[in-house]
């Protein structure tokens, strides 16, 4: 397993969710300071995946890209609750690989906050968008999920609805509940639902319609600049 595997592994398993857990105890706008430790964080394992290489700076410029495409389908589509930017995060890290996509989740979620607005949920969805990119990439290295617009599509919808979803509502859980009861965590997942499925419609009709087409950009823009080839998987 490559250095880059078992640094994103560490830093999903431990480093992040503790330092989640550390940064809501803390008083103030601590999540400005935790927001910046997940981000480095996760950024580890992107660049560790370069070792070896010679990157040059076009390389960097279009995961730059893709994260900026991504935050634009977060921000800018106006319909509440349906949104391109985990379509966009899940087809990066199929074309890309899971260390990509786990950075562009996580830089999608703190700079479309800068539109939208910053606070203590911010590093739990930094976790949750960088979690959508790296099982996406995850799943297609494992020849779990094929390269077919109807397989990726579905795959993407059951992400939003089954996990990643689920994670943002226990985001909501653990900042609205001063005791945290059953009934009371029931009542937000329950309430949570509408929007997941949303999100997840959202997710399918994007990656349905768009996905291959983006696909096929970015394996020639692979190709063109010596893109992150991860033969061993994870």
């Amino acid at each position: 397993m490559k250095k880059s595997k078992i640094v994103m592994l560490l830093c999903l398993l431990a480093a992040v969710p503790l330092t989640i857990f550390l940064g809501s105890r803390l008083p103030g706008r601590s999540y400005y300071l935790t927001s910046t430790l997940v981000l480095i964080e996760i950024m580890l394992p992107f660049f560790l995946a370069f070792e070896g290489r010679k990157p040059q700076a076009r390389e960097l410029v279009v995961v730059a890209v893709l994260c900026a495409l991504a935050i634009a389908g977060r921000v800018v589509i106006p319909i509440p609750n349906f949104k391109a930017a985990f379509a966009i995060i899940m087809l990066s890290a199929i074309a890309l690989g899971p260390e990509t996509g786990f950075l562009v989740g996580a830089v999608t979620a703190v700079g479309s906050n800068l539109f939208l607005g910053q606070g203590p949920h911010t590093p739990w969805q930094m976790l949750a968008y960088g979690l959508a990119g790296l099982l996406a990439g995850v799943l297609y290295q494992k020849k779990l999920m094929k390269r077919k617009p109807m397989a990726m599509a579905l795959t993407g919808a059951v992400l939003v609805v089954l996990l990643i979803g689920p994670l943002l509502d226990t985001c909501t859980v653990f900042l609205t509940q001063t005791q945290i009861t059953a009934a009371g965590a029931g009542a937000v997942y329950l309430a949570g639902l509408p929007v997941n499925l949303s999100q997840a419609v959202a997710t399918f009709l994007t990656i349905l319609i768009l996905g291959e087409p983006f696909l096929q950009k970015l394996d020639r823009v692979k190709r063109q600049y010596g893109m992150m080839e991860d033969s061993d998987g994870i």
